[in-house]
């Protein structure tokens, strides 16, 4: 009998992915079914393409699940390291691109480790010091462009060929978050610190007495974060050609729920890379095929709130079997 919850534990954490795919394959054919151009080479890019940035935040909102935190000031962060780079380049239109990722990345950086300082530090609840942070942030932005936009014809031809460009035949959006995520998977699987990541987000007591630096761990990951807000607001505002006060106002909600959707519990110290990529591309295609099949605005909100529910269901499910089987285990 506990041989055999085991083993369903097991088979629901295993599966779960593979189920995932399986309902994104199934949504594909529908969808496909209801409008012929969704699989167009064309359409394809796109969807790529406009789920880059939301795919490159959700690595770094991962690592801050994993710990049991959560970044409410990833949008704010955006836009202010959108909205200074702008600046910089309307000032500088001769700056070279990799210069004003640079600066965005060190932007949203500095935002993160403030942060995570004051969580690590001074054991603020993550919700209370991102939420103070994401109207300090958006205050900020407002103040530097003194409640201005800075418009396509302010940035150079250079600055918005970031998000136009190509690299190796890919656009350069699509390969930024593939080196990204190549990066993340090999430093969250094979090294001593993303292993400890897991271990501070499963046990943080525990992790503390066995010598785990937990402090500095909880400080890196909102650091990476921000680092990574910071990489998504430059290629926004070059994306979409102009840098605005209330750019991505509201985007962190987007951002947990492909986490959610790829099985990152938040409660902590559970998810996966592969899983994060599936819940990223379903978040992706419900954003770029419910428009094209005509589903009203109203009902797409409702449809793909009721699939990350379906999602937060799923994963207490497997949660709640997992420590059952654990419980087992002990009893045993």
């Amino acid at each position: 009998m506990l041989k055999g919850k085991n083993k369903l534990s097991l088979n629901l954490e295993s599966f779960r992915e593979i189920g995932l795919l399986f309902f994104i394959i199934l949504l594909v054919v529908i969808i496909q079914f209801r409008n012929p151009t969704f699989l167009t080479l064309d359409n394809i890019n796109s969807l790529l393409i406009n789920a880059s940035i939301l795919g490159i935040l959700s690595v770094g909102m991962m690592m801050v699940l994993i710990v049991r935190g959560i970044d409410l000031s990833i949008g704010s962060t955006i836009a202010l390291s959108g909205m200074i780079t702008s600046l910089t380049v309307a000032s500088f239109p001769q700056i070279h691109p990799l210069l004003s990722i640079v600066e965005g990345i060190l932007i949203g950086a500095v935002v993160g480790a403030i942060s995570g300082v004051i969580i690590a530090k001074f054991d603020v609840l993550p919700i209370i010091t991102t939420l103070g942070m994401m109207n300090i942030v958006r205050g900020l932005t407002f103040l530097s462009s003194g409640g201005k936009w800075v418009s396509a014809y302010q940035m150079s031809p250079a600055f918005k060929a970031i998000a136009t460009g190509k690299i190796l035949g890919i656009n350069t959006l699509i390969f930024i978050a593939l080196v990204i995520y190549i990066l993340f998977f090999y430093f969250i699987n094979h090294t001593r610190t993303g292993r400890q990541i897991y271990q501070v987000g499963s046990n943080p007591n525990a992790a503390e007495i066995s010598g785990i630096p937990k402090l500095r761990v909880i400080w890196l990951v909102y650091t990476l974060m921000g680092a990574l807000a910071g990489l998504a607001g430059v290629l926004w505002v070059s994306r979409f050609a102009s840098a605005q006060g209330d750019t991505a106002v509201g985007y962190e909600m987007s951002v947990i729920a492909a986490c959610v959707l790829g099985g990152v519990s938040l409660s902590g110290g559970s998810g996966k890379v592969s899983g994060l990529v599936l819940g990223v591309i379903l978040l992706g295609i419900l954003h770029n095929a419910l428009p094209l099949i005509n589903v009203s605005p109203f009902w797409q909100q409702g449809i793909q709130g009721a699939v990350i529910l379906g999602a937060i269901i799923l994963n207490v499910l497997v949660k709640r079997n997992n420590d059952r089987a654990a419980l087992s285990r002990r009893v045993i």
